[in-house]
């Protein structure tokens, strides 16, 4: 697995480099081959430690947050809620992870199928963030989809938990 390691307003020694790589590869090698990119981001919020775990592998996303004092402490946090979302979704993503990943373990009760209730159509008109970040609060949503002024592309605004927002921009 490729680890990456990121930090903003902290300094990352070699020492929890060292664990964050033997961690992932202990815990979550059963899971992904070789060619899964793990990515930690490691920012310090108000005497915290905010770590952002995310595996990427066979198009598919996991991302697990934890605030924590100890930055490893919040490491084995994520990683083993990394875990949890693999063993939950067992049925649904197994042909996309590494054959055999999930003998020995014990089994979960396994998700049930998703129920679509409604369908919604709306009118997609051209508009900047800001205008769609209000647009989503005027409404009371918890995101909004909208085609961006600027690239003509459309993108996703989210109101993240810490408050702050969040903009998805598919890649090209």
């Amino acid at each position: 697995m490729k680890v990456t390691i990121a930090a903003k307003k902290l300094n990352i020694n070699q020492s929890f480099t060292d664990y964050a790589e033997q961690k992932l590869s202990a815990k979550l090698d059963r899971f992904f081959p070789d060619e899964a990119e793990a990515k930690i981001t490691l920012e310090e919020r108000r005497d915290m430690i905010v770590l952002e775990l995310t595996v990427k592998y066979n198009g598919i996303y996991y991302r697990a947050q934890e605030e924590a004092k100890d930055k490893n402490d919040a490491l084995d946090v994520t990683v083993d809620r990394i875990i949890r979302q693999i063993r939950k979704q067992k049925t649904k993503i197994e042909k996309k992870l590494r054959a055999g990943a999930f003998t020995g373990l014990a089994d979960e009760p396994e998700e049930t199928n998703y129920e679509v209730i409604r369908y919604k159509k709306f009118e997609l008109r051209p508009m900047s963030v800001d205008e769609a970040i209000l647009q989503m609060n005027l409404l009371d949503h918890k995101f909004f989809l909208f085609r961006n002024a600027e690239t003509n592309v459309l993108n996703v605004v989210y109101k993240r938990d810490e408050g702050n927002y969040s903009v998805l921009v598919p890649e090209e």
